[in-house]
């Protein structure tokens, strides 16, 4: 099985986090921690503050490490790592390639239809 190997940014503003929705791909409308894949010669947190300034032109500091997801997809073998982020000077994020996003308080996490890995990673945001 092919395995693939991502991060995924846990970006925070108080007690919320931010969640976009796939706007492609076999998963599209499904909601995730935006992120992407790291590059060969990249450390995850290097990849996160690429993929972040890539898919919603924000600059972000990588935080603290949240988990390790792994999650057999049919077509692939997933490998996500998540990070804490904060945004970096005062801009908003811009949706290059998704085509929704929100703000989710604790009491929201459960409104959107999470993609099976992040699934996981909410429930290590309730931990």
């Amino acid at each position: 099985m092919k395995r693939i190997e991502v991060v995924a940014g846990i970006i925070r503003d108080g007690d919320k986090v931010f969640a976009t929705q796939r706007g492609y791909g076999d998963y599209k409308d499904g909601w995730e921690f935006p992120g992407g894949k790291v590059e060969p010669g990249e450390t995850p947190q290097q990849a996160l503050a690429r993929e972040l300034k890539e898919e919603l032109a924000i600059d972000v500091c990588v935080g603290d490490f949240l988990c390790t997801v792994e999650h057999d997809y049919p077509a692939f073998h997933l490998t996500m790592h998540c990070f804490y982020c904060t945004l970096m000077g005062g801009k908003t994020p811009e949706l290059l390639e998704h085509e929704a996003a929100k703000w989710l308080g604790p009491a929201e996490l459960h409104g959107v239809d999470w993609l099976p890995a992040d699934v996981e990673v909410v429930k290590a945001l309730e931990r």
